[in-house]
């Protein structure tokens, strides 16, 4: 991302770090948090991922990707050595009858706090990434995290029992009734989340047509700021680059709403390391130029350059 683009990110972090009002949370771990904000990105400027830590797009393309796959199986992820949903595919086998291991009860708090029990939660985890991999049968039964955002965007079900793919009837719009105020991709279904692994915390997001070019406005519910939004940001900006592409557009801005913007009590350390960097110039995204359907995309379509991070700062995920 530009520099400008950054530190108003920064500024966002200082901002939820100094005026965050402490709350107690369903992790039990307790954050700093504000409620409701505000970001907005320049997509044209370039591609707004962190230059004062690393981010790694090669997490972020999977994940997308498995998204606009309409999957919600983790063996996609673990298959692109990507982890990032590895703790909540394994917290419901520890709580099924078929878990036959060591006591992983409270596991994401007890693996915070506890280093001898995290050493043998890292154990355990590990071995059931390696069990989804090698086994389909038990991937099919534990590697589903039920109907998240994937199954939303791809899979949406009628109370008919039909589906609506979204994404496809997104695209549709975009191209021929570009300025349709119903341009709009949706996770949240009040129907199907008690059945979530985890509940979508990026819920809602409208697009914009304007001279030509695509704009993206997501509202995030709940905003892990340290670990989870820089993510958030470069996977919706490459959405709407991805959108774009398809719709023959070019990209406008990529705006940033937040609910409950949080930084965890445990990830302050890290925050201020964060915040005494300095950010550089941002890289530019790169699609392959032959790239014309999201269904035919892969990995290796999707590249940046002129990225010059700092050090990648590493910090606990709360499950």
């Amino acid at each position: 991302m530009s520099t400008k683009n950054e530190l108003q990110y920064l500024q966002m972090l200082r901002t939820v770090l100094e005026e965050g009002h402490y709350k107690n949370d369903r992790t039990q771990t307790g954050t700093y948090s504000l409620f409701g904000y505000q970001l907005r990105f320049d997509l044209q400027d370039s591609f707004p991922l962190l230059t004062t830590k690393k981010v790694p797009l090669g997490l972020i393309k999977t994940e997308l990707l498995w998204f606009l796959r309409g999957d919600s199986n983790i063996r996609y992820l673990l298959e692109h050595k990507n982890h990032i949903w590895d703790e909540w595919a394994f917290e419901r086998f520890v709580n099924s009858s078929d878990y036959q291991g060591p006591d992983m009860q409270d596991f994401g708090h007890r693996h915070l706090v506890d280093p001898d029990f995290n050493q043998e939660y890292q154990s355990q985890k590990k071995q059931f990434c390696e069990r989804i991999l090698a086994d389909v049968a038990f991937a099919q039964k534990y590697g589903e995290l039920g109907n998240v955002y994937g199954k939303q965007w791809r899979h949406w079900r009628r109370a008919d029992g039909q589906e609506i793919d979204q994404i496809a009837q997104l695209v549709q719009q975009i191209k021929t009734t570009p300025d349709s105020r119903r341009l709009i991709l949706t996770a949240w279904n009040p129907a199907e989340v008690a059945q979530m692994a985890l509940p979508p915390c990026h819920t809602l997001c409208q697009f914009y047509v304007r001279e030509g070019h695509l704009s993206c406005q997501l509202y995030q519910r709940s905003a892990d700021m340290f670990l989870g939004v820089p993510f958030n940001i470069a996977s919706y900006a490459l959405l709407t680059h991805l959108l774009a592409k398809v719709t023959g557009l070019e990209v406008g801005e990529f705006v940033h709403t937040f609910g409950d913007a949080h930084i965890y009590q445990n990830h302050r350390t890290q925050v201020e390391e964060q915040l005494s960097r300095t950010p550089t110039a941002g890289p530019q995204l790169i699609l392959d130029p032959a790239l014309t359907s999201l269904e035919d995309l892969r990995p290796q379509d999707i590249q940046i350059q002129d990225y010059h991070p700092q050090g990648a700062i590493k910090a606990p995920v709360a499950v």
